[in-house]
């Protein structure tokens, strides 16, 4: 207790205190070495030391100086290193020489004067940095830390890791975690390191609360392994960041975060293709619409990346617009690259602005990721889910093709495979309309992208499990058994743009999403790797329950990529061409009609018959649930009940206005 007091004492001293008592020490220093160095080489005799007593102010006044000049007062004393050592090492060597010269001076025995100075510079080389050290470990916060953490890697991150840790107060490392041969057994930075193996019981005996994954190059699969081995130890597991994120200076080594779902799912990225990367952004005019989505967003950062000549940002909602336009003006500063950056204001559905902004631009490539894509509010939006989704790709289109544009990609989703659901529906309409337009045009060519969930994107489940499990739960699963296929948002936007390289006219790209994944094992692992436990009937004291809520309106168990199982490759690995039936023209014409004329008339009904007659395989499994549509018919129910029972015109008004004037 009393050395955290004077721990928390030193700390809060103003900088320039801390740096005098540092000056002070260093001086009190100097002189006691230069009396023990004086008495070893003149065998005690005051009378001599006596006679170089004009030489302990010279050392003090000529060193002081020198070491600041070095940095030595400078450097924070939490964050020193070897680079203290370096400048110890200089400045007494300068001291070390006017001791022996002065020595000389007053007595004329060589010998005896170079023995001093050597013997003043063994002991200031060691009395000097000791002091400092000894500093280190009264302001060190590894007392002052709640928790324990052992670091599971012991190379160079997490070396680099336990430093950065040593300068902080939420943690302090006691031990690595390293299956190596090369440092089984061994003192690593001052930390014992030892086998996974022995890890359960090291925790149990140290009350250690996490473990760091210092692991920045290994392998996606391997880091998952390690992930799956550490869930059962109750303990929190966080990461540091990849190689790649440390390399390009995104991250830091010591920018620790919880671990991320894709570290779950031991899926390998593929290095992208350079051949199809850049083939039709590299010096080009693209568009993105949705710009300020979670993938749409993801695809501007990465468009930025190789360097087209202009980007224009198409986005409704204009926070989201501001937020992405500010974001890459700075990554385009940063980079120092010349791309012109145009961030329009503008819905999708405005076929004559969309025109205008292609053709004023000469925009070459579209990207269009603008839609409505969340399941339940799709189903209580009906209207506009079809009016965005279907009407507003059409008319995306339709400028495209009028403004001369080269490749139109659209962003699809695996809902659009035997839909249940209206946004699933809606997607694959606007499939069918590019598929038949490209059939009716020769330019653009039109392709579609069509893939499953994307970690970390709005009405993701991982953020929502995140944010149920901080808050103490219960973790909200709709059904036990329900599975989805992830895929990172890089991931995905990546391939996303190789896709679009590949576009010949109509083709419907599948991306590889790998093994599906249960939701409800997801949540398990992920209330384990924050360190908490499970609440069930064969655990009822655990910290976090799982509850089942149902599926909700047009929500399905899985979800399928594919349309039959018509498919071949491509020149990527992990992407497919599906080989699908199309609509003709004309009978697209003819549903595009009729659904502006049931949008026009608020008929979700006749909305609904239209998606059923035009996309095979969809098969609502809910009624009508827009929210709109639903109150409207039970006002209409309620006004024809009260006619029945000889309510007046009047009486209706009144009950839901107040009294009518007279």
């Amino acid at each position: 207790m009393i050395l955290s007091s004077l721990q928390l004492r030193v700390i809060q001293l103003p900088r320039a205190t801390k740096r005098l008592i540092v000056v002070v020490c260093d001086a009190v220093l100097l002189i006691a070495v230069l009396v023990a160095a004086l008495a070893i080489v003149h065998q005690g005799d005051w009378r001599q030391i006596r006679e170089l007593a004009f030489l302990f102010p010279i050392v003090v006044l000529v060193g002081i100086p020198v070491f600041g000049s070095l940095g030595l007062y400078r450097a924070i004393i939490r964050f020193i290193g070897g680079e203290m050592f370096f400048a110890v090492l200089r400045g007494t060597t300068l001291l070390a020489v006017i001791v022996a010269f002065f020595d000389q001076s007053a007595f004329g025995d060589l010998f005896a004067s170079l023995s001093a100075g050597l013997v003043f510079f063994a002991f200031a080389i060691l009395a000097l940095p000791a002091s400092r050290i000894f500093m280190r470990a009264i302001v060190s916060q590894r007392r002052l830390a709640s928790d324990r953490v052992a670091v599971y890697g012991a190379g160079q991150a997490g070396r680099r890791l336990v430093r950065a840790l040593a300068s902080g107060r939420d943690c302090h490392a006691v031990l690595f975690v390293d299956d190596s041969p090369t440092f089984r057994g061994r003192v690593v930075a001052g930390l014992p390191v030892v086998a996974p193996a022995a890890l359960p019981e090291r925790i149990r005996k140290l009350g250690i609360r996490r473990v760091l994954l210092a692991l920045p190059s290994v392998s996606r699969r391997k880091r998952e392994e390690i992930i799956a081995s550490l869930e059962k130890l109750s303990v929190r597991v966080q990461t540091v960041p990849d190689i790649t994120d440390l390399l390009s200076g995104r991250s830091r080594v010591d920018d620790v975060r919880d671990v991320e779902v894709a570290d779950l799912l031991g899926r390998e990225s593929v290095p992208p293709n350079t051949r199809f990367l850049g083939g039709c952004i590299v010096g080009k005019s693209v568009m993105v619409t949705g710009a300020g989505g979670s993938i749409g967003s993801e695809l501007c950062r990465q468009i930025v990346r190789l360097k087209p000549a202009r980007l224009v940002l198409v986005e409704l909602s204009e926070s989201a617009l501001f937020a992405v336009d500010l974001e890459l003006r700075r990554m385009i500063l940063e980079e120092e690259t010349e791309i012109e950056l145009i961030p329009v204001l503008c819905s999708v559905n405005h076929r004559a602005r969309m025109y205008q902004v292609m053709r004023n631009f000469q925009v070459q490539t579209v990207y269009h990721a603008a839609a409505f894509k969340h399941v339940p509010l799709v189903e209580y939006n009906m209207l506009e889910g079809v009016y965005n989704n279907i009407i507003g790709t059409w008319h995306t289109a339709e400028a495209a093709c009028d403004a001369g544009v080269e490749i139109f990609v659209l962003i699809s989703t695996d809902k659009a495979v035997s839909p249940v659901s209206v946004m699933g529906a809606t997607k694959r309409f606007a499939e069918l309309v590019l598929q038949a337009i490209s059939e009716r045009e020769s330019r653009p060519r039109f392709c579609m992208v069509r893939f499953g969930n994307v970690l970390g994107s709005s009405g993701s489940v991982v953020p929502v499990f995140r944010e149920q499990i901080r808050r103490g739960g219960p973790v909200t699963v709709t059904h036990r058994d329900i599975i989805r296929y992830f895929m990172t948002i890089p991931e995905a936007a990546q391939l996303v743009l190789q896709a679009g390289s590949m576009c010949e006219g109509g083709d419907v790209f599948v991306l590889d999403m790998g093994k599906p994944v249960r939701i409800a094992d997801l949540a398990r692992r992920m209330v384990h790797l924050m360190g908490l436990t499970l609440r069930d009937d064969a655990n009822p004291d655990g910290d976090i329950a799982i509850q089942y809520t149902g599926l909700r309106p047009a929500e399905k168990l899985y979800e399928e990529l594919l349309i039959g199982n018509n498919v071949t490759g491509t020149g990527h690995p992990m992407i497919m061409r599906a080989m699908e039936d199309r609509l003709p023209w004309s009978k697209v014409q003819h549903f595009i009609e009729q659904f502006l004329h049931a949008c026009a008339r608020s008929d979700c009904e006749r909305v609904r018959e239209l998606l059923v007659e035009s996309v095979e395989g969809y098969k609502p499994t809910n009624g009508v649930d827009d929210v709109v549509w639903t109150a409207g018919q039970k006002s209409t129910a309620a006004l024809a009940q009260g006619m029945t029972g000889q309510a007046t015109i009047t009486d209706l008004a009144s009950r839901r206005l107040g009294p009518l004037a007279t």
